[in-house]
């Protein structure tokens, strides 16, 4: 039977019914605890350029490969197709896929950052992953434009301990939530009436908000005391180990992940995160070469700089 099948073996999968085409995906990619891994891809990101020899899903997935443990974190790893093309590249890696339609809405080309396009797909996202919380699936979000470097629930609170975990653009030690500048590409929320709530009351504000995106949106919610409110128990993510082009972990024998942030389109990213999984790579076969020094290996890396990035926005 195919992996992504939409038939399935009556039975097989109790209290599911024919058309629940989500929750025998959210299912099928689960971990015991009902955790998942959740990427959103369009057409722009599974379809090759003339002039590139790999796409954005192609290097997401890369990093995968050549992560530490990170190779069978891809069984739990959702894909979410919001155009038929997307979702078709998905079926034919079989991978744990599902197709997001949203009626006369085209989200299939490359959404310039900040456009109304980009900021109407945002939106789009923000109600989909609503409804995995409402299920009672914890999960992490992950833009494809994050490379998976290492296992990030080695450095993840345990369930009890936080209620969300999000990346940041960059850390600073204030402790006080309104002086974190959030990166909602990269989180780990925890399904309870809490983190519902605040999705609720996040996604109440699309209307409100002409001109922003929904993470400018958290921002001003948070900076408006709504974790308190709540009483949600918020950890933000150290830039150490959750790293990104608006500021680099200076410890590559620790980093996680790294994210193609303040950047403006897809292709800069590409190239660069190109660059930074190449980089990675070195560092690797280097400490494969030499194991004993790797401490010394790690003091002298550094990052080629994200030049394609910081000229997008020229």
């Amino acid at each position: 039977m195919d992996h992504n099948s939409k038939q399935f073996f009556p039975g097989s999968h109790p209290g599911i019914g024919a058309k629940d085409e989500l929750e025998l995906a959210l299912r099928k990619a689960s971990m015991p605890n009902r955790t998942v891994i959740i990427a959103v891809i369009n057409k722009a990101y599974v379809e090759r350029s003339v002039n590139e020899e790999a796409t954005m899903l192609d290097l997401f997935l890369e990093s995968f490969w050549v992560g530490e443990n990170t190779r069978p974190l891809l069984e739990h790893l959702l894909l979410v197709a919001v155009d038929q093309t997307a979702y078709e590249r998905c079926q034919f890696r079989r991978l744990h896929c599902y197709r997001l339609v949203t009626e006369g809405v085209d989200f299939a080309g490359e959404k310039v950052y900040m456009s109304q396009d980009f900021i109407n797909m945002m939106w789009r996202r923000t109600l989909f992953l609503l409804e995995i919380l409402k299920r009672g699936y914890n999960f992490i979000f992950t833009d494809i434009d994050v490379m998976w470097l290492r296992n990030p629930f080695l450095r993840l609170s345990p369930l009890e301990e936080a209620d969300l975990e999000i990346s940041v653009d960059t850390f600073n030690d204030d402790p006080r939530p309104e002086n974190k500048y959030i990166n909602t590409g990269f989180y780990y929320i925890r399904s309870n009436s809490k983190t519902i709530s605040l999705f609720h009351t996040w996604y109440s504000q699309k209307n409100n908000s002409t001109g922003k995106k929904e993470q400018d949106v958290l921002q001003d919610l948070i900076r408006g005391g709504l974790l308190q409110k709540l009483n949600l128990k918020v950890k933000f993510l150290e830039t150490r180990y959750f790293s990104g082009f608006c500021q680099d972990s200076k410890d590559i024998t620790a980093v996680t992940t790294m994210h193609a942030n303040c950047c403006r389109n897809s292709k800069a990213k590409f190239r660069d995160l190109t660059t930074a999984l190449r980089d990675w790579k070195q560092f690797k076969a280097a400490v494969f070469q030499h194991p004993e020094i790797i401490d010394r290996i790690g003091l002298d890396f550094k990052w080629t700089a994200h030049t394609e990035c910081l000229n997008s926005w020229q």
